[in-house]
This record gives C-alpha cells, structure tokens and sequence, in this order.
C-alpha cells in the first residue's frame, strides 16, 4: 500500500515535471546566465514541506545531528545541477540546492542518505580541500575521489552513486576503504592519465540542456561549488564549527566524532607529507608513448599506442648527518617521499651532509637506502645548493633539525624547496629560506577514525550500518 509520504513525492514529481517542460514560465535567473523555471509558491511550500519530513524522520532515526545541521541551511531549488542535491556557502552560511527532478526518484532513506552526503563533504572541508587541488587533478577525478570517501559511511545511495566498490571494478582498481581525498583522487587520476582520460572527461553530458539536468552526472556534480562566496579558509573554518555546534544535540557516530574532533584541533595546515604531494603536482609532466596500452580513443589501431608521463622529476633528498635526524625518523620520511612520488617518473638523489657533502646516491625504493656515514659535525646549508645547483633538480627536500647559517652563500636557481625540520628541532635558522618550512611530524590526515566497534565482519560497516560501497 502506498504511503502519504511516497504519494506526496509522486504528485510533487509529476508537478515538478510539468512546471520544467512549460517553456514560457522560464526566467533569467543569475543576471541571464542560467534559466531556472519560476516555481510557484505552493510548489515550493509542499516541496521544502516534503524535506521537513525528511529532516525529522533523520532525527527519528538516531541521526539527529544531520537533522539539526540541515535546519541551519539555507534551501534553494535548481534543475541546472546534475546531482539531487548540492551546498554551497553564500551570505555567511551553507546553502543546500535540490533538483526535484532528480532528487524526487528517490526513496526516504535515499533522501536521507543524499543530504547526509552533503553534510558530510561540509564537515570533511572538501569544498576547499578541492579547490586547492583544482588545475593539478581533473575535475572528474576530484569529484570522484570526494564522493568514494564520503558513500563510505552512508547507507540506502542511490544506485549511480560513487562508491568505492563501484569504481575498483568499473577501472579495475584495488583502492583501499578509509583512506584520505587526496589518496583517492591521486590514485584515480593516475588511471585516467593511463586510459587517456581528458580534463573534460566523458561527453555523456554533451547534448544535454545546460539550464535542465535530469539526470547524474559524476563530473557535474560539484560544480555547484564554484558559485560559492570568495572566503578564505580559516573563515569558513569557524561558520563550519559553529554550524557543527549548533547540531551537537544528541549522541553521533564515532565517524563523525573523530571527523569534528579533526576539524576543530586542525590549525588549517598541511603536514609536509601532503604538503609534498601538492608540490609533485606542480612538476612539469609531458607524456611519452607506450605500448602496454591501447590508445583509448582508438583502440581498434594496434598501431597506435598509449600514453604515459616522459618527464622524469628529479627529486634530490639531503639529509643532516650530523647527529640531528635519527635513522628511524629518516626511514620512515623517505617511505613517505617513496609513497608520494611512485605514480610519477622519478629519479630521487640522496644527499648526506653535514658541514659539507659526504656523498650522494640514486635509490629506487627503501631497500636502496644506505646506513648514514658515520660523521660528526657541525650543519652548513649552502653546499647542498651548491650541488643542486650543478644538477637539473625539480625539487629539494631537505631533512635536518634547522641549526646551520642564518644566509644561504648560494641561492637555489631552477627548483622548488622543502625544508623538513626534525621532530627535535624548532625552527629553521635561516632568515630567507627560499622554500617552505615543515615539521617533521608523522601526521595521520585521515577523513575518519575507525574504531573496532564500528567496523562489522564485513570490514565495510559504521555503526552497525554496512554501506553499499
């Protein structure tokens, strides 16, 4: 038997339908760039009325925090987004946008489980998190990457949705659950580099009416963002927290507890291992030819072959020997460097040094590395660039506990600098360091925590809820 609630939805869908196909009611409706069509006011009663009920029966459910996070949103209905929801942040607060079109074939635990998901990306700060990688990463493998974490922890998705095991077996990948954004979308832009896969990606979208989407669209999904005020970082920060506040009602999952607990001790800066990671993204990276692949575009021409990155990133490590960086710190840095730059062509050099250059070698992986000579001594800066200089580097990481000159005798020409200061050390004794200053501080920067208790047999469950991933 149907329920009010299903056939409230189904008379809101069908009006939903005829308001969008009368072409004369269409209005300008961002200073003539998009058509949005003039929805009457009953419509918009009994459709916000009808996410009321959703709101409350996500309170119902023990999910109360979403609910209470949602009555702080502004709403907004467009049918010009290829998603059923989307957020933004204009006029100092989080505004939710709901295509009816799309979001009214939904269930009430599909609804649920949307608007989770936008809360969900508030929360993990993906809005700027993504814009930060945007130019270095396809917006399909950014948008992608976002939603593979989030639907993690969400039950009752859509059936297009982005899940983790959708996209292992779409492009026979074999992603690891709970990892962070920036390790889903290095990981996926690595693939579509090797399937040829272009910034615009699919052309699923091609012949659609760009004022009227009807249906989902991974690379569109997001793009809601974008119309978001100019703030900055920190700002947004504090009107997340303060939303984050006000929804703290009741209990909530322990997910969600590490994520909040994350956000509020993040001082908003990257650990040098991301920091990294950002830096390889801005290598220069030209392709070369290769034949393990067909050309995607053409596969049927076994003459054609695919391609792969040519420039190889030279990547020099210097590392002080003089007694300030212990070898297990150093080890476990350059497993981190190892991880960061495999899915580029690399070269990495090693440089120990103390008041000098001891000796410098290639290494490919961890079993490359060398016991440090023995040396005692006091830390000079300036040989280091003295060789980087004389070599054709990208880039300089340098490891030490920051005690040396306090100005480079010799400049870095050509090449970005890292500096990563030992967990013993403070601060890096140079006025002018020519580069970033990170500590050395192994840093988790995980979307979650996962306890035992959240985890079922399954290896895929949050609180007894097993997501369809």
């Amino acid at each position: 038997m149907e329920s009010h609630f299903d056939s409230q939805v189904k008379q809101l869908y069908e009006k939903s339908k005829e308001i969008v196909n009368t072409t004369d009611m269409l209005k300008s409706n961002r200073a003539g760039e998009k058509w949005e069509p003039v929805w009457p006011q009953d419509f918009k009663r009994d459709f916000f009325n009808l996410v009321d009920q959703v709101s409350l029966s996500l309170m119902q459910d023990n999910d109360d925090f979403y609910g209470y996070f949602l009555i702080q949103m502004a709403r907004e209905i467009r049918v010009d987004m290829s998603s059923p929801t989307g957020v933004n942040f204009k006029g100092a607060r989080y505004v939710i946008y709901f295509n009816p079109i799309i979001f009214l074939t939904l269930t009430l635990k599909q609804m649920e489980s949307v608007i989770k998901h936008e809360i969900f990306h508030i929360i993990s700060m993906h809005l700027t998190r993504a814009k930060a990688l945007k130019g270095r990463y396809s917006t399909l493998a950014i948008n992608m990457a976002m939603d593979v974490v989030v639907n993690q922890f969400l039950e009752y998705l859509p059936p297009y949705a982005t899940t983790l095991e959708s996209v292992n077996l779409h492009y026979n990948l074999k992603l690891k659950p709970y990892e962070t954004f920036e390790y889903y979308v290095e990981k996926l832009q690595t693939e579509f580099d090797l399937q040829e896969e272009d910034e615009e990606g699919e052309e699923n979208d091609a012949n659609e009416n760009e004022d009227l989407k009807t249906a989902y669209n991974p690379e569109k999904t997001h793009d809601m963002w974008g119309e978001s005020d100019e703030i900055e970082e920190q700002t947004i920060k504090e009107f997340t927290e303060k939303f984050i506040n006000n929804a703290l009602k009741g209990k909530i999952p322990a997910y969600l507890e590490d994520m909040i607990a994350a956000l509020k001790n993040s001082k908003g800066e990257l650990p040098w291992n991301l920091y990294l990671s950002r830096l390889m993204g801005t290598v220069e990276s030209n392709k070369k030819k290769v034949i393990t692949r067909r050309s995607r575009r053409q596969p049927e021409r076994l003459d054609l072959r695919g391609n792969l990155r040519s420039h190889k990133a030279e990547i020099a490590v210097a590392i002080d020997i003089s007694g300030s960086i212990s070898d297990e710190e150093f080890k476990q840095a350059i497993k981190e460097v190892l991880h960061i730059v495999k899915n580029y062509n690399h070269e990495i050099t090693i440089i120990e040094c103390d008041n000098q250059v001891r000796r410098a070698y290639k290494v490919r992986s961890i079993k490359d590395i060398q016991d440090r000579i023995a040396v005692g001594g006091g830390t000079q800066f300036t040989p280091v660039f003295e060789y980087a200089n004389k070599k054709k580097i990208n880039l300089l990481i340098y490891f030490t506990d920051g005690k040396g000159e306090d100005k480079l005798k010799v400049l870095p020409r050509g090449y970005k600098v890292l500096w990563v200061i030992s967990g013993r050390g403070d601060e890096l004794s140079l006025k002018e360091p020519y580069g970033i200053v990170k500590k050395l501080k192994k840093i988790e920067v995980k979307d979650v925590t996962l306890e035992m208790s959240d985890v079922r047999s399954d290896g895929y469950s949050m609180n007894n809820q097993a997501p369809t991933i």
